[in-house]
């Protein structure tokens, strides 16, 4: 029985999807006057919620030339929304709205799909230690780190000290590719003393003392119940392996909810580093939360903290890092 009306559920959903949802649009359209297009960009705030929405309707269209217009190049985009107001038969003098508002969310479209393209590209890069640009990122992420410690030699132990596993940082870099190096430099320069804040409660926990945190407990209560056996961890492994959480949830579509609410044209590889910086900040402040018995309880907070961004993330008004936040000033009217 329960196979049957499975069945049934999954017929009535085609159905609905490849019939009524049409006569649906049909219907819509004749009673307003306007296309699925139009309602959509004249009756949803500009952000998340019009451009998903846009690119939905455009990707599940019959019409090839809607299909293709979220994978134009960005040169092309003007071109294709006059195509499409042609195909619409909509009249741009009537309409000037919308072509703005169309183009604005296909920047946003296209612009995703060209930042996994080029994340994609750093991560499959390998770090070469014969590549004089690699070198010089490496050296200068000690640099950035540990500004007032020399660093002996480039295969050293010292490297242990912001969180490599041996005396060559560049073993560490084989899952992630350059790309975990680009956001490790990214945060340590941009977000110097909060990188070096970090680095510091990593290596010593129970000295840290998160501001944030320290405001649901009182100074002492915090000490006595909090930090008493926090539990470090390695700063840089941490950091390759965030890059590793935040390449996921942009390939898997995810970030667009952030992604489509902070930039107001097309993301790019500045707004995935901010982000990087903004899930280190999240996820150091989350371990400290957990307060783990050992760092083999390392996969169990970090699958707990993927899946709370991941349910942040479903809501679409959602923007990891407000400070970043454009969303007020969206040219996608």
């Amino acid at each position: 029985m329960k196979h049957f009306l499975r069945m049934l559920i999954q017929v009535c959903l085609y159905f609905y999807c490849k019939f009524l949802w049409r006569c649906l649009k049909f219907v819509m359209r004749k009673l307003t006057g306007k296309c699925e297009l139009q309602r959509i960009c004249y009756n949803t705030k500009p952000g998340a919620s019009r451009t998903m929405k846009i690119e939905t309707s455009l990707r599940d269209s019959k019409s090839k030339l809607l299909q293709t217009s979220v994978s134009v190049h960005p040169d092309a985009i003007e071109k294709t929304i006059e195509d499409i107001m042609e195909l619409k038969k909509i009249n741009p003098d009537i309409n000037p709205q919308l072509g703005i508002s169309l183009q604005a969310c296909l920047l946003q479209i296209v612009g995703y799909r060209n930042l996994i393209a080029d994340v994609e590209k750093l991560r499959r890069e390998p770090y070469d230690s014969d590549n004089p640009q690699h070198e010089e990122m490496l050296l200068k992420l000690w640099k950035f780190l540990k500004p007032n410690t020399p660093l002996e030699s480039r295969i050293s132990k010292q490297w242990c000290e912001i969180g490599f596993q041996g005396d060559d940082p560049k073993t560490d870099f084989r899952g992630m590719g350059l790309l975990g190096l680009y956001n490790l430099q990214y945060f340590a320069e941009r977000d110097a003393t909060a990188a070096q804040q970090v680095l510091c409660d990593s290596l010593h926990p129970k000295c840290s003392l998160d501001m944030s945190l320290l405001s649901k407990f009182s100074k002492a209560e915090w000490e006595k119940k909090r930090m008493d056996k926090a539990i470090g961890y390695s700063f840089a492994i941490v950091g390759i392996n965030i890059t590793d959480l935040a390449y996921n949830l942009l390939v898997s579509g995810a970030l667009k909810t952030h992604f489509y609410n902070i930039a107001p044209e097309a993301p790019t590889l500045s707004h995935f580093q901010q982000t990087f910086c903004y899930l280190m900040h999240e996820f150091h402040k989350f371990w400290i939360e957990e307060d783990p018995m050992d760092i083999m309880e390392f996969n169990r907070v970090r699958e707990k903290f993927r899946k709370r961004i991941i349910k942040q993330l479903q809501n679409p008004e959602m923007a990891l890092c407000p400070h970043f936040a454009a969303s007020e000033g969206l040219v996608n009217m």
